[in-house]
């Protein structure tokens, strides 16, 4: 996503607003609601196998890291009792996903405590596991001891231009050099279930060198509802992988990823939330080196509730990027 706007700080939202562009007419319907519908809507084989298909393949034709997180999620909370949420998962993807084929999941019942459940997940094509996941699940119970960080200040969701909407601002720039053109387009017709809106479009988009800190706000597109935790935490794990390793980045506006993988990913799900409503992403990168990087991520409610912690290493492969106008 380093092509998608650049320069446009959040005051110019009105601009942005004025063409009488929105995300929700510009894309299609079938969109609404493709991760409850389609993503995480698995199919079952037999007992603890089931069958997932895909919505949405980036542009690099490997299957995106979230989709098989969020489906081996499903998978396991399937085989658990309604009254046991996720509170864990610790994932490798050993193979490159195929986006041709369907993905198989064959969950392993670990362990059935009084309060603990854990799961094993195993995602295979062509006959080899392309990804493993260990996931626990938890009897909610109540402790004195209650903490967490503070979330930061931030424009509110409804003062910020989405993706899209950043996008169609520079298309309608009449001096906006072709192939800068051309990428927007492809961008604008890449159409993912997750509407985005970047805290600062430069820094989503790499326009110079910052600090290795990402901070945008994301929900699920169409509506959820309450009530399916379960759910919730399946579309967060989906959620969680999007332009996450990408923060590692941030410092290196000269250099892009020719090659770029998760190589293995975690997270932690510490208070209910609901994936259709905004939620803040902080992102940052405490390292890189020997062509990996360590990224980490905290999903914030609305109302400063500490919702979801992730990290997650990934290959890091670059080259010098290609001189382009900028925007």
């Amino acid at each position: 996503m380093a092509e998608e706007g650049a320069n446009t700080p959040a005051g110019k939202k009105e601009n942005v607003k004025s063409k009488g562009i929105t995300s929700d007419n510009k894309l299609s319907q079938d969109l609404k609601g493709a991760l409850v519908t389609s993503v995480l809507n698995l199919e079952t084989l037999d007992v603890d196998l089931y069958r997932g298909t895909h919505h949405w393949v980036p542009k690099t034709q490997r299957l995106f890291g979230g989709q098989i997180v969020g489906q081996a999620l499903v998978a396991a909370a399937k085989s658990v009792s309604d009254s046991l949420y996720a509170h864990s998962l610790h994932c490798y993807f050993v193979r490159a996903g195929d986006p041709m084929v369907p993905v198989l999941y064959q969950v392993d019942r670990i362990r059935d405590g009084r309060s603990f459940s854990v799961r094993s997940v195993k995602a295979i094509q062509h006959g080899q596991p392309i990804f493993i996941c260990q996931a626990s699940f938890h009897l909610p119970q109540p402790s004195p001891i209650e903490h967490q960080f503070t979330m930061p200040v931030v424009p509110p969701p409804q003062d910020l231009p989405t993706v899209e909407e950043l996008i169609h601002y520079y298309l309608n720039k009449p001096n906006l050099a072709e192939n800068l053109r051309q990428g927007l387009n492809k961008l604008l017709a890449n159409e993912v279930p997750i509407e985005i809106k970047p805290v600062s479009p430069a820094t989503f988009n790499r326009a110079f060198a910052t600090e290795p800190k990402l901070v945008f706000w994301v929900r699920a597109r169409g509506f959820i509802g309450e009530g399916n935790m379960k759910l919730h935490c399946c579309v967060a794990a989906y959620i969680s992988d999007y332009a996450f390793l990408s923060t590692a980045l941030l410092p290196y506006p000269n250099y892009r990823a020719k090659f770029s993988a998760s190589l293995d990913h975690a997270m932690w799900f510490h208070s209910t939330f609901r994936s259709d409503e905004w939620m803040l992403y902080e992102c940052d990168s405490p390292w890189a080196g020997g062509s990996r990087g360590l990224v980490q991520g905290r999903m914030w409610r609305r109302d400063g509730v500490l919702a979801a912690s992730c990290s997650q290493e990934g290959l890091l492969r670059v080259e010098p990027a290609k001189q382009s106008s900028k925007l």
